[in-house]
């Protein structure tokens, strides 16, 4: 059948809708127009957009995101879970807090001649303003928080060390929980660092190597634009 002027503008929409969300490369967009307005039948239209959403129509996304947890989820929905654990503790041995967790408002740690982990890296707060207080005679402990989380460390140590260290650079965020470190170590050790967890830093890798495809990707196009233009122009 052969096919009206309007439907080869129709096509002709659709092609630019398409290059204009990314959708078509400049140099085959300029090639699908001049056959869409030297087409004859709508046999000849058809295979033009058969690739390509109508104008105006929403594209269903490929597949539902999947489910943020852990450090990836937002702030505001890692506050205000009822507390998992409130305290911790250890006499010639050791305890472990770490992963998906919920640490309560008022969390106590004591260690003697032991050890303990506290891991805010995957945890989530049971409010916004958390303390958690770290005694240890000769033991030690270690609290691993993320780089953006607000955190202040106020713990004394006597014959021993109460301090912060950090691993990995981060600026707190505005509406990251605060979270309040003290107590004392006697003849022995608390530590907080700043680290983020293996998957965080993996997922920020794959991120930056998205970011330089595309812009590989960028330049391919920009150069072989460039390319076609040097040649048409001798």
């Amino acid at each position: 059948m052969r096919a009206s002027d309007s439907e080869r503008e129709r096509v002709a929409e659709t092609l630019r809708e398409a290059v204009a969300e990314g959708r078509l490369e400049m140099d085959e967009f300029e090639q699908r127009l001049e056959a869409t307005y030297k087409a004859r039948t709508h046999g000849e239209l058809e295979p033009l957009v058969r690739d390509l959403p109508a104008p105006g129509v929403a594209v269903a996304p490929v597949g539902a995101a999947p489910a943020r947890t852990g450090s990836q989820k937002r702030w505001a929905d890692r506050i205000g879970k009822p507390a998992t654990s409130g305290g911790a503790f250890a006499f010639w041995g050791g305890f472990g807090r770490r992963g998906n967790w919920t640490v309560g408002r008022k969390f106590t740690a004591f260690a003697m001649w032991g050890g303990g982990e506290i891991d805010l890296r995957e945890a989530n707060f049971e409010d916004r303003e958390v303390v958690i207080r770290c005694f240890t005679i000769m033991g030690g402990m270690q609290v691993t928080v993320p780089p953006e989380l607000n955190v202040e460390v106020r713990g004394i140590g006597i014959m021993g060390g109460f301090g912060e260290r950090s691993k990995d650079d981060g600026v707190p965020s505005p509406d990251a929980p605060r979270v309040r470190i003290t107590g004392l170590a006697l003849m022995g050790g608390v530590g907080v660092e700043r680290k983020r967890s293996k998957a965080e830093r993996q997922r920020l890798r794959d991120a930056e190597l998205d970011r330089q495809r595309e812009l590989d990707g960028e330049r391919g196009s920009g150069r072989g634009r460039l390319e076609k233009g040097e040649q048409d122009g001798r």
